[in-house]
């Protein structure tokens, strides 16, 4: 593939493989069971995915793996199925990311060796039913400090993965008073066995089964004050910081589901035969793969340009948002096409095109809803008009 290295491409064929052997062949019976393969978690950290952002000292890769390494994971473990792909993200994103920029040495002592292992999972309680999502200065949960302890009453949902974790990164209000609504909210790490610390369910939804989207309650937890991640206050800081990147690997994932139906429809159009042809004939059906092999480019480039300036120091901020709600839609039209090209076949369960499509529409949804995204690039534009990637 163009715009990476032989040694990107090398790792990509490692990942390709494993994606193919460990997991393709098990992904829709995790899905009807809703079941998450912990085993198969483990082996990622084995073969070093967890780690790829890590440094040695804490079992990563340090100078042999790279934010691209991890782009290029991701999208091959998405395209065989999204919920280990997003298992891969958060276990980065959420778990190892935020204790290696935030952390002091002792919590990373304490948990980056087996977040990077894969031996252990973490959780980011971010989002509350009560409120607004794509608002998080919303947020009605709360911590107090007494003493040297941090007391925490919160209730969040779409907490993914804490049914399996240690640990709950729990954003909530400790400074009320603070003159930037932005600076009233802190991270602090409360362990999923604390006493108070409740699962109320996994929230049943319409894809992502596999990994758990959890509802929670933490009744007067009681953490030590150490607990707290980052200082007092950078709460909004630390949740922000890891969207960019998150919002990239989202793309990279969807990237890989897209290739795989597109695939899949070259495939069928090129066997199937109707109306005195093979369907690959028909005009309309050469459009279908016309317009998603433009899509899915045109999206490749557009993810790979908010990478590399995300990389450079760039906080891509334009960038970031219009492969958000870009790739949400490519995504959609791609499977859609190919589901049409499969006809009845394709909605059914004898294909992996169903649960696409119904994983598929999480994207306009989560890290941000679309609107909002159109919303922000259009008012920075409007605002800025050389802020626009071509500028």
């Amino acid at each position: 593939m163009p715009y990476l290295s032989e040694d990107h491409e090398q790792f990509r064929r490692t990942v390709r493989d494993f994606a193919e052997k460990e997991i393709a062949p098990h992904a829709a019976q995790w899905d009807r069971e809703h079941h998450f393969p912990v085993d198969v978690v483990q082996k990622m950290g084995a073969l070093g995915l967890m780690g790829l952002t890590a440094p040695e000292e804490y079992g990563g890769a340090g100078e042999d793996g790279d934010f691209t390494s991890l782009c290029v994971a991701i999208e091959e473990l998405g395209r065989v199925d999204q919920s280990i792909g997003i298992t891969l993200e958060a276990g980065v994103g959420l778990g190892i990311s935020p204790i290696l920029s935030y952390g002091t040495e002792e919590q990373k002592q304490h948990w980056l060796p087996d977040l990077v292992s894969g031996r252990r999972l973490a959780a980011f309680g971010l989002t509350e039913p009560e409120v607004a999502g794509s608002d998080p200065t919303l947020m009605q949960s709360r911590a107090r400090f007494e003493g040297d302890e941090i007391v925490v009453d919160a209730h969040k949902w779409f907490t993914s993965g804490a049914n399996n974790a240690a640990f709950t990164t729990v954003f909530a209000e400790t400074d009320p008073d603070a003159e930037s609504r932005h600076r009233r909210f802190s991270a602090i790490i409360v362990p999923t066995d604390a006493e108070g610390y409740r699962l109320v369910r996994v929230v049943p939804t319409m894809g992502h089964v596999g990994g758990g989207h959890c509802e929670i309650r933490i009744d007067g937890a009681r953490v030590p004050a150490s607990n707290l991640l980052g200082k007092r206050g950078e709460g909004f800081l630390i949740a922000q910081k890891r969207l960019g990147p998150g919002r990239i690997f989202h793309c990279m994932r969807w990237l890989g589901q897209a290739q795989r139906a597109f695939d899949l429809m070259c495939e069928r159009a090129s066997t199937r035969y109707a109306h005195g042809s093979m369907l690959s004939e028909k005009g309309e059906i050469q459009r279908y793969v016309a317009e998603s092999a433009a899509e899915i480019q045109g999206h490749r480039l557009m993810t790979l340009d908010a990478a590399r300036r995300l990389d450079a120091g760039d906080d891509a901020r334009v960038e970031i948002a219009l492969i958000k709600f870009h790739g949400a839609e490519m995504l959609h039209n791609v499977i859609d096409r190919a589901i049409q090209v499969h006809g009845a076949l394709g909605l059914t369960s004898d294909t992996p095109l169903e649960r696409m499509y119904r994983e598929a529409r999480y994207g306009r949804v989560y890290d941000g809803p679309d609107e909002v995204h159109r919303m922000s690039v259009a008012r920075r534009l409007l605002k800025d008009p050389s802020t626009a990637p071509w500028a």
